[in-house]
C-alpha cells in the first residue's frame, strides 16, 4: 500500500500545500515548529479518522479558517482510492472513501494500516494503564472489526453500569435485578475481549522481544506482562464480589477496563529502571512488533511514520533501525528530522528511493 499524494486544506499550521511521494522514504526536514509532526498527523488521521497529537478536532483547523480538509490518495492491492477526512466549525466531522461518507468511523479503521513512532509514545510508559489498554486495543481493532466492536459495546454497558451505582448512591436505594442484567452484558462481552487480548499478547510478545533484541544489539532482556482480574476469576463472580466496593465507589472497580501491560527490563519497570535510550528503544520494538503484527494479520504493509526517532539515540541505535527499514518487508515510510544533513547522511545508507522535503526552504530533494 502506497501514499502517492497528500493534500492539505486549512489543517493546522498548513493554508493549502500538496505532497507528491516515492514508494519508499519521504522525510520532512526543517526547524522545530515548521509543521513536519503536522504532514504525519495528517497521514495518521486519513487512517483513523482523528489526531494522533489532539483529540480536539476543531483544534486542527487553522487559526481564522473556518474547515480544514485532508485528502489522499492511495494505491491499495493496484486500486487506487481516495480518502478524504474533513470538518467545519460547529459541524460533524466527515470521513470519505472514494465518495462515499462513512455512517461509523469505526468501519474504516484497518482499511489503511498505520503504525506511528513518536516522542510522545513515551505517554506508554509514563501515563496510567488506560493509555496502555489503548495501545491494545489499536493493535487488535486494525485486524478485528468485532474485537473493536464489542470493545464499543462493553464501555458503553460501563458507563450505564456506573451510572446506575450513581443513581443508588444519591437516592440510597437499590435494584440487584437490574444490576444483574448489566453485570451478564459485561460478562459475555469482557471475557471476549479479555481471550483476544490473552491470544494477540502470547503472539505478539515474541515478536517484541526480537525487536528489541536486534535495536538493542542483544545486550538487555525485556518483556511485556499482561495484568487482569480475570485471570483470578471469571468476571461475573469479581463483579458480584465486588459490588459494595462498587457502591460505595460508585464505579464499577474490576473487569477488562482495569487491564494493563506492564513495561519491564530486566524484571524491573522500565519507567524507574531504563535510561531515556533504553526507554526509547523499548518503545520503538514495541510499535515495530505492531507493524509486524498487523502486517501478518492484514497482508499488507502498513505505512510507517517515524517521528523525531533519531533523537536520544547512539549511533550505533540508529544504524541499527535504519539496518531494520532497509529490507523489502517493509513498505512506506515517513520520517521527521531537524537535521537535514543527518537525514540525507542516514537515508543514503538504507539504499532505497527517497524524497526529502525541506519545509523551511520549501524545496526536495530526490533520489
Amino acid at each position: 500500500m502506497i501514499l502517492k499524494t497528500l493534500s492539505l486544506l486549512n489543517y493546522k499550521n498548513f493554508d493549502s500545500q500538496t505532497f507528491q511521494f516515492d514508494n519508499k522514504i519521504n522525510c520532512f526536514v526543517g526547524p522545530n515548529g515548521i509543521g513536519k509532526t503536522n504532514v504525519l498527523d495528517a497521514i495518521y488521521h486519513l487512517s483513523f479518522g482523528k489526531s494522533y497529537f489532539n483529540p480536539v478536532s476543531s483544534q486542527n483547523i487553522k487559526h481564522d479558517s473556518e474547515f480544514f480538509v485532508v485528502e489522499g490518495l492511495y494505491n491499495k492491492q493496484e486500486r487506487d482510492e481516495k480518502v478524504i477526512v474533513s470538518l467545519k466549525r460547529g459541524q460533524k466531522k466527515t470521513l470519505k472513501r472514494n465518495g462515499k461518507t462513512y455512517e461509523r468511523f469505526s468501519d474504516h479503521i484497518g482499511f489503511l494500516p498505520l503504525v506511528i513512532i513518536s516522542p510522545s509514545d513515551r505517554d506508554l510508559i509514563t501515563e496510567g494503564s488506560d493509555t496502555r489498554r489503548k495501545f491494545i486495543d489499536g493493535v487488535i481493532s486494525q485486524s478485528d472489526k468485532g474485537y473493536l466492536n464489542d470493545l464499543i459495546k462493553y464501555n458503553k454497558v460501563i458507563a450505564q453500569r456506573n451510572s446506575l451505582l450513581k443513581y443508588f448512591a444519591l437516592n440510597s436505594t437499590f435494584n440487584g435485578d437490574t444490576l444483574d442484567i448489566y453485570n451478564h452484558q459485561l460478562t459475555k462481552l469482557g471475557s471476549g475481549i479479555f481471550e483476544k487480548r490473552d491470544a494477540f499478547l502470547q503472539e505478539f510478545i515474541p515478536i517484541f522481544r526480537a525487536r528489541y533484541k536486534v535495536i538493542s544489539n542483544d545486550n538487555e532482556v525485556v518483556d511485556l506482562v499482561y495484568k487482569s482480574d480475570l485471570f483470578t476469576d471469571n468476571l461475573n463472580t469479581l463483579l458480584v464480589n465486588s459490588i459494595n466496593k462498587d457502591k460505595a465507589l460508585q464505579y464499577t472497580s474490576v473487569g477488562i477496563h482495569k487491564d494493563d501491560l506492564s513495561f519491564e527490563i530486566e524484571q524491573y519497570p522500565i519507567k524507574k529502571f531504563g535510561s531515556q535510550g533504553q526507554q526509547k528503544s523499548f518503545l520503538i520494538a514495541l510499535k515495530l512488533a505492531q507493524f509486524d503484527f498487523i502486517k501478518s494479520q492484514s497482508g499488507v504493509n502498513p505505512i510507517l511514520l517515524l517521528d523525531d526517532i533519531f533523537d536520544k539515540l547512539d549511533e550505533q541505535r540508529v544504524k541499527q533501525i535504519i539496518t531494520l527499514v532497509d529490507d523489502e518487508n517493509f513498505g512506506q515510510l515517513f520520517i521527521t528530522d531537524t537535521h537535514p544533513e543527518r537525514t540525507e547522511q542516514i537515508i543514503k545508507n538504507a539504499h532505497q528511493t527517497y524524497q526529502i522535503f525541506n519545509l523551511g526552504e520549501s524545496m526536495m530533494v530526490e533520489n
